[in-house]
């Protein structure tokens, strides 16, 4: 019986991203042991504890981000990560912001530095949208919900940061008043953003 071979075509067919943990492996007939060995013959590098990603593929700005998520699929990337993912603002922060639930359990073992908020509620549901990055399915806030967050966590980021973000995000179209309106009501943050709302529609 043929080896198992690990290549971007397999993992795509096997909807596996290009960053994995070795369990993600299993229905490709993929053992530890096995996996072990395409680390030592350059197939596969570790990049932590419990995460890999495959050689051959090309790594990008947002491979970080890509990492973390396979790590912790269930968290939500969020506020400055959010918006370098939409291009909004000039925020590049050198961690990668996450938010969780207000009762779940910090992620452990995650492969590179990461900012941790709380989500509750409506909060872990309203905006947050499912985006592909190198192969892995990422959960992250759309650009009104991320501008809201900038002004309901503005005490960790900044007031100038999360204006900047809602300037941008109007000027470039990439969210309109009325998404960051209904974000902001739903996230109870309206009456701190809406005379910045007001200003911009004058």
């Amino acid at each position: 019986m043929d080896e198992p071979r690990l290549t971007k075509a397999s993992l795509d067919a096997a909807k596996v991203g290009a960053f994995f943990r070795p369990r993600d492996l299993l229905p490709l007939g993929v053992s530890f042991r096995q996996l072990q060995h395409f680390v030592a013959e350059g197939t596969v590098e570790k990049l932590g504890r419990g995460v890999y990603r495959l050689s051959e593929v090309e790594p990008n700005e947002f491979e970080t981000i890509a990492m973390v998520a396979t790590a912790a699929p269930d968290a939500i990337v969020c506020l400055l990560s959010a918006l370098r993912i939409h291009d909004i603002g000039t925020q590049s922060p050198y961690q990668v912001w996450l938010a969780i639930d207000r009762k779940a359990r910090i992620p452990r073992r995650l492969p590179a530095k990461v900012r941790i908020v709380r989500y509750s509620g409506a909060m872990l549901t309203y905006g947050v949208v499912t985006q592909t990055m190198q192969g892995v399915k990422v959960r992250l806030t759309n650009p009104a919900r991320t501008v809201v967050d900038c002004f309901r966590y503005r005490n960790k980021i900044g007031l100038d940061v999360a204006m900047e973000a809602l300037r941008d995000a109007v000027r470039s179209r990439k969210a309109m008043v009325s998404e960051i309106n209904r974000a902001a009501e739903v996230c109870r943050i309206r009456t701190v953003i809406g005379p910045y709302l007001e200003a911009l529609s004058a």
